[in-house]
């Protein structure tokens, strides 16, 4: 027999060991309005069978189908050691495709632009990801004539990477030995990397995850370990490394750049360097490898800069307080903005409880009620001249 809602709320309330009148004070409803509700003479709210899932650790979806929550089946493809344990990756990332479940369920999904494709007439990966990165400049770009994608710090970038792409970017700790995790379906877009001091990994690992999405790699959830270009063996990491080299490091903005600072013999000194790395905001080895790769730096030099550190650029180029910056960013963890937005929406609006923020983020439900409570301003005082007839007005 299959079973209805009222069978699954019965579910709820026979696990929690209590009489039907204490269940419905549990979760905030009149024993009459239970009732009926369990007779089938008055139908569940959305917000009555949110606080049923509350109060049960269930999800809406359970209650309405019978569905188990969503649960990532992925390809783990990582590029050093061994490869990380599923549970523990599927933990990542199930706190946040339990948040799009809700807003699915509630009629509020993510909004989902249209994303650059791979073209068909391109075979070669390296081609496939010079091309997507390409596409991707022209979008990101496309906001402001002298905007470049190197001006736009990674938390920008990731703003961007929501409003442009539909592509949510959280800052949250991973698994041990995991940079990043992608995933997209139907209803989302997401990127997870984790918090970091090595920020111009970050910020590579970031890019070559946006490479996944708009190559479409992601349909299964990617889990990714030890990020760096050119050591890949997987075409497709092949192709999202360099779409990363290329979104971070245009060729037309690095030759310019590389003019702007190299001598007349088209040569580089450490401090040249130095603020091409500043400027583009990545590790001095793929820059350099960057630079050897547009043929802008013979094989021979190529080593030296790559020796060179990201701190140690910075300070020759007298940019200490770039670096420090970006490293308190990369270390702190982040959620995304449109995904607790629209959450904490849906809760003021009556649609849901806090439950489903305060599992996004990590907290006790009692916990967040007391983080708002303290957000809230104090209700003006109210003057004289403005009080309605009959109130008191007190003043000092």
């Amino acid at each position: 027999m299959n079973e209805t809602v009222i069978d699954r709320v019965r579910r709820v309330m026979e696990a929690a060991s209590m009489s039907q009148a204490a269940f419905a004070e549990t979760v905030g409803l009149t024993p009459d309005k239970l009732s009926k509700s369990l007779a089938g003479v008055r139908r569940f709210t959305s917000l009555d069978l949110a606080l049923i899932a509350e109060a049960g650790g269930r999800t809406v979806d359970w209650l309405l189908t019978g569905r188990e929550p969503l649960r990532p089946s992925f390809a783990a493809r990582t590029t050093v050691g061994s490869a990380p344990r599923r549970d523990r990756v599927s933990d990542a990332a199930s706190r946040f495709t339990a948040a799009y479940e809700v807003l699915e369920l509630l009629g509020r999904p993510p909004q989902l632009p249209p994303l650059p494709s791979v073209r068909s007439d391109l075979k070669r990966f390296v081609e496939q990801g010079k091309q997507l990165a390409q596409d991707a400049v022209g979008v990101l770009t496309a906001a402001g004539e002298s905007r470049t994608v190197a001006h736009l710090e990674t938390d920008a970038l990731i703003t961007e990477c929501a409003q442009l792409f539909g592509v949510d970017v959280a800052v949250t700790r991973l698994p041990d030995g995991v940079d990043g995790l992608t995933w997209q379906t139907d209803a989302f877009r997401l990127i997870l990397v984790g918090p970091t001091e090595t920020w111009t990994r970050q910020r590579f690992t970031l890019a070559h995850e946006l490479g996944h999405i708009l190559a479409r790699d992601a349909q299964d959830l990617v889990v990714e370990s030890h990020v760096a270009p050119g050591r890949q063996k997987d075409l497709r990491e092949v192709r999202a490394n360099v779409f990363a080299s290329n979104l971070l490091m245009p060729a037309p903005e690095v030759r310019h750049q590389f003019r702007q600072v190299a001598d007349r013999h088209s040569k580089l000194t450490d401090e040249a360097f130095a603020k091409l790395v500043v400027a583009f905001k990545v590790s001095p080895s793929a820059l350099a490898a960057r630079l050897s790769q547009l043929r802008l730096i013979d094989a021979k030099s190529a080593p030296h800069f790559r020796g060179l550190t990201t701190e140690t650029c910075h300070l020759l180029a007298g940019a200490p307080d770039a670096f420090q910056r970006q490293l308190a960013w990369a270390a702190a963890e982040r959620f995304p903005v449109r995904l607790v937005a629209s959450l904490y929406q849906c809760y003021a609006d009556g649609e849901t409880t806090l439950r489903p923020l305060a599992a996004l983020l990590g907290m006790n439900v009692d916990q967040l009620h007391d983080l708002l409570d303290q957000a809230e301003p104090d209700p003006p005082e109210p003057v004289a001249g403005e009080a309605e007839e009959g109130d008191l007005v007190f003043q000092p």
